[in-house]
């Protein structure tokens, strides 16, 4: 299984593009803040990483306000086929209000 759901602020967003088939792509970068407690000792956990959404779902991305918090939900691939680099592929992103994460 290949799923990631991740609380975070969009931290930058790229111009919105276009495959040659059509399909609408936006990317940025996500930043994430988090405390967890592993091995029963709790730590801080700070990551930036690369994100896009394509198709329907880019035009939400595209127009989610930076700096807000939102629930993304969607799986990891290599940046293309001769990359080690992991991308994260939004497939669903839960607005502002919290009440609403884990509902998308």
């Amino acid at each position: 299984m290949n799923r990631l759901e991740l609380l975070a602020t969009i931290a930058e967003r790229d111009v919105l593009r276009y495959t040659p088939a059509g399909i609408p792509i936006a990317s940025g970068k996500l930043l994430h803040a988090s405390k967890v407690v592993e091995a029963g000792v709790e730590r801080q956990v700070e990551f930036e990483i690369a994100a896009l959404a394509a198709g329907e779902i880019s035009g939400r991305f595209n127009q989610a306000e930076l700096g807000v918090t939102y629930q993304f939900k969607g799986f990891l691939a290599r940046k293309n086929r001769n990359s080690k680099s992991l991308v994260f592929h939004i497939l669903e992103i839960a607005g502002q209000n919290p009440d609403d994460w884990g509902q998308s």
